[in-house]
């Protein structure tokens, strides 16, 4: 049996910032997560993918990030289990918790704190007439090395975040980049919209709005799609990679069976501290919701912060929080 004071579920960045903050207040961390490493969705599907709203960062790439957190929380010693997923949570007499992972690894802590992003996800697949055929030959939902798509043709789908920053990052690199979008208007941040309309206004991008992808085609490997626009008008377009992003489709698995409150698949949690209606459990980052939820990293990293504050009175219950530490060699001491 693993022994720690918070169990995290979920290693991405902000189960990672958790670390840090519950580390300078001397509690200690355990981490398990379903994938093979740490990082979450920013090294599973896009660790190349450029991110702007970090504070300090005017760009960092996804996988740069996690491993800036991972070497910020080493001082800490956290633990992990890697390639697992939680199957069952148990509380105790004395309020503690066991946390059970598949492969019947336990986990006895204090607190725990779901960071588990979107939970189990999936790319949303839209409903393309041969898509599903093409998967692996021309066709993916997610860029996990940019470098395969240098001067290539490549369409991008989609109308958030990742398709916009997506857009901007590949005109350097691609051959040709085609953004097909259903609106007029995107859903990504206004900032980054206004980037892919001056490449466009450039010519140094393809940009299709008021249009859906109706079918892919080609022998072997990707080759051609069809473009039906408003008006029903089909145009064929060349191309040697399609890359839909629209989304992930969370799925919580064995978390929604614990008691919780779930609102439309994510956790209801009280912003004072970002606790759940059950005691001692918090959720933190994409997987939890409030009025006024933002699902940015930056927003998971103050949940996390003030998470840390709450959970220490579970750890420490005989005293008071304290602030009184000094560093050696950048590290904090108490």
């Amino acid at each position: 049996m693993i022994t720690t004071d918070i169990g995290i579920i979920g290693a991405g960045p902000v189960g990672l910032f958790a670390v840090f903050e519950a580390g300078l207040l001397k509690m200690r961390c355990h981490l398990i997560d379903a994938l093979p490493q740490v990082g979450g969705q920013l090294s599973e599907i896009y660790p190349q993918k450029p991110i702007y709203d970090i504070p300090g960062f005017p760009a960092v790439n996804a996988q740069e990030l996690v491993d800036n957190l991972m070497e910020q929380i080493a001082p800490f010693h956290p633990t992990f289990t890697l390639g697992e997923r939680v199957e069952n949570l148990e509380r105790q007499a004395d309020g503690s918790f066991y946390i059970t992972t598949n492969e019947q690894t336990v986990v006895h802590c204090q607190v725990v704190v779901i960071a588990g992003g979107l939970g189990c996800f999936e790319p949303r697949k839209p409903e393309i007439e041969g898509l599903e055929a093409f998967e692996g030959k021309g066709v993916a939902y997610m860029i996990k090395n940019p470098e395969l798509l240098r001067d290539r043709r490549v369409v991008l789908a989609g109308g958030g975040d990742s398709a916009l920053d997506w857009t901007v990052f590949l005109a350097n690199i691609a051959k040709e980049v085609t953004l097909i979008h259903r609106s007029d208007s995107f859903r990504g941040a206004p900032d980054s919209a206004e980037k892919v309309f001056e490449l466009a206004n450039e010519g140094r991008i393809n940009l299709i709005l008021q249009s859906n992808i109706s079918r892919v085609s080609g022998n072997g490997h990707l080759q051609e799609i069809a473009i039906t626009a408003k008006d029903k008008t089909v145009t064929n377009l060349a191309t040697d990679h399609l890359i839909p992003l629209f989304g992930l489709t969370p799925k919580l698995g064995p978390i929604a069976d614990w008691g919780l409150q779930i609102d439309k698949s994510a956790i209801e949690v009280d912003t004072t501290d970002y606790s759940t209606n059950v005691e001692r459990l918090y959720a933190i980052g994409d997987i939890n919701t409030y009025p006024g939820k933002l699902k940015l990293i930056l927003c998971g990293f103050h949940e996390a912060a003030l998470m840390c504050q709450s959970a220490f009175k579970y750890v420490y219950p005989s005293q008071k929080l304290s602030f009184k530490y000094t560093t050696v060699n950048g590290i904090p001491v108490f």
